[in-house]
């Protein structure tokens, strides 16, 4: 899928970014001493992005942690960050640690040493400092369901808000979806038959909760109640909306 290159500013760093993806992340990837294991809803993260592991008893990777020389083996752990709102190509970020085990009251103890991020526009390292440091966008815990109830409820402001985007990115359109949605923007996914993008739309200032973003996405419907309806999407209706 083809990138659209407008308007996109206003968004979070990549540390941020990161720590957003850990954040939101329900599942992850394990892979140590040459074994790979699928977790789903065991994992918890530490204030300055540690990830702490529930696992079975007889799991692989405690046992490697125990038995591994200084009780620290290597492993490489995943997250997938999936839209949640359906879309083509959904997942839209992937993060990768790559760091030690240790054992600590029955869990294991991951603490990154390398961090890679790696989004539509390509794959970034990540400084550890800098990851530790930052903090999860202050919205990464209500996205899904934030999203999930502007597409399912509100299909008309998101039509409204493609008012605000330039006309050559809606060119050939047939669907316009609600992608992502952070602290400092909300982002449109723009599919067409072959191909499509994504167009950022900033808010005026930050939002740090759901009632500052509420405001925020108010204030993005009035301009684009202000603004003239775009050409490509007056012919899409005119042909039935296809």
């Amino acid at each position: 899928m083809a990138d659209d290159t407008h308007g996109w500013t206003a968004a979070p760093g990549a540390a941020e970014r990161a720590r957003s993806v850990l954040a939101a992340a329900w599942s992850c990837a394990v892979t140590a001493e040459g074994t790979r294991e699928e977790l789903v809803g065991a994992h918890g993260v530490t204030d300055d992005g540690g990830v702490l592991l529930q696992v079975p008893e007889d799991s692989v990777l405690l046992a490697a942690a125990i038995c591994a020389p200084r009780g620290e083996p290597s492993a490489v752990l995943e997250f997938a960050d999936v839209a949640p709102v359906p879309v083509r190509d959904r997942v839209r970020a992937r993060l990768w640690l790559a760091g030690w085990f240790s054992v600590r009251d029955g869990h294991l103890a991951f603490r990154p040493t390398r961090v890679v991020l790696r989004q539509r526009s390509g794959a970034l390292v990540v400084d550890a400092g800098e990851f530790a440091a930052a903090a999860p966008d202050p919205l990464a815990a209500a996205e899904a369901r934030l999203l999930t109830h502007l597409a399912d409820c509100h299909a008309d402001a998101v039509e409204r808000l493609t008012r605000l985007v330039d006309p050559d990115s809606l060119h050939g359109a047939v669907r316009v979806r609600p992608l992502a949605v952070d602290r400092h923007g909300l982002t449109l996914r723009i599919e067409r038959v072959r191909s499509g993008g994504d167009v950022r739309l900033p808010f005026h200032t930050p939002a740090d909760d759901v009632s500052q973003l509420t405001e925020r996405l108010h204030v993005l419907l009035a301009q684009a109640s202000a603004a003239s309806c775009p050409r490509p999407l007056q012919r899409q209706r005119a042909d039935g909306d296809r």
